[in-house]
């Protein structure tokens, strides 16, 4: 299994994403979907604090209670790497040390743990100084309850900045990003963050692999996404373009006898810099394929043909914008 960046971190080239639990996934289906990442090989569960506030009668923290419930009925936390993430809850907005320090122990309780393997900043503070929030990440590192931090949603400079701040002040060093990437989203990961990862042996490990299901071949149509939950996320993908990549996916697809999303992954995964994409699922079912993605490999020729539909995607959307 590849190493997450600098850490000393073994992982399962794919990261199973939790913000469907206590969503649309119920606690028992979001156990049973554990339950089948872990006996297919996976180890490397990612979370959020903020998963999932935005559902009718949830407050967040509902998939790190999910997953700590699993972990501590089924013995399995030496086994599996968590990661989870401080910044977006309404209630824990921003990275103020104050903020990190409270938000941290809601986390570790929730996931029924001592120790986060990685604790991400969610989305940047630009309000709070760099130097604030690195210690604060810096002091939990050292208090032993987060072996290493990492940055999620944050942009080329501000990733910089907080290296350079880190190293200037012999703070703890990022080892992980988080991008929006995949076959539609290719910027700005391709042109800015993935030079900072290669200079700085960032593991990458991208949210939204699937592109919110879309590749996965579910929506074949507009209307597809007529009354789906996530049909506000996928609306800009329902185009001749979009669907021409999914009809790519289908061939290549054919050819190895799996499912669109699993090669629409494996594309992912065969990027410079990609550690392990972050997919999720909503029934145990769809466990199966997602794990199929760490073993496919893609020629050289069926990479260049995928490429070469996501750069008329590209091409399509900014002829439009």
């Amino acid at each position: 299994m590849p190493s997450l960046g600098a850490a000393d971190l073994d992982v399962f080239p794919l990261a199973l994403g939790t913000n469907s639990f206590g969503w649309t996934a119920s606690p028992a289906t979001s156990r049973a979907i554990l339950d089948a990442f872990v006996a297919g090989g996976g180890n490397f569960i990612d979370t959020a604090d903020t998963y999932s506030y935005w559902v009718a009668g949830n407050s967040g923290g509902e998939a790190e209670a999910i997953l700590g419930d699993w972990l501590a009925a089924g013995g399995k936390r030496p086994d599996v790497v968590v990661a989870t993430k401080v910044s977006g809850l309404p209630a824990y907005a921003g990275l103020s040390a104050a903020n990190i320090a409270a938000a941290v122990e809601q986390s570790l309780r929730r996931l029924q743990t001592d120790y986060i393997d990685v604790y991400y900043a969610h989305y940047d503070d630009p309000e709070t100084p760099l130097e604030e929030s690195i210690g604060a990440f810096d002091a939990l590192v050292k208090r032993g309850v987060v072996r290493y931090t990492g940055l999620s949603n944050y942009r080329a400079e501000r990733t910089q900045a907080w290296i350079d701040v880190a190293i200037s002040t012999g703070a703890t060093l990022p080892v992980s990003i988080q991008p929006h990437y995949n076959l539609l989203v290719r910027e700005p990961f391709e042109g800015t963050l993935r030079p900072l990862a290669v200079e700085h042996s960032l593991g990458v490990v991208p949210y939204f692999g699937l592109a919110s299901g879309f590749l996965t071949g579910k929506y074949r149509s507009p209307a597809d996404a007529d009354g789906v939950a996530r049909s506000s996320m996928v609306a800009d993908y329902l185009t001749d373009a979009g669907f021409a990549v999914v009809r790519e996916l289908d061939a290549i697809a054919r050819d190895h006898d799996v499912q669109p999303g699993t090669v629409a992954l494996a594309w992912l995964r065969a990027q410079p810099t990609i550690v392990a994409p972050i997919a999720g699922a909503s029934a145990p079912e769809q466990v199966a394929p997602l794990l199929a993605s760490a073993k496919l490999e893609l020629s050289d020729e069926e990479l260049t043909q995928l490429t070469r539909a996501s750069d008329a995607y590209a091409g399509a959307t900014a002829a439009t914008a």
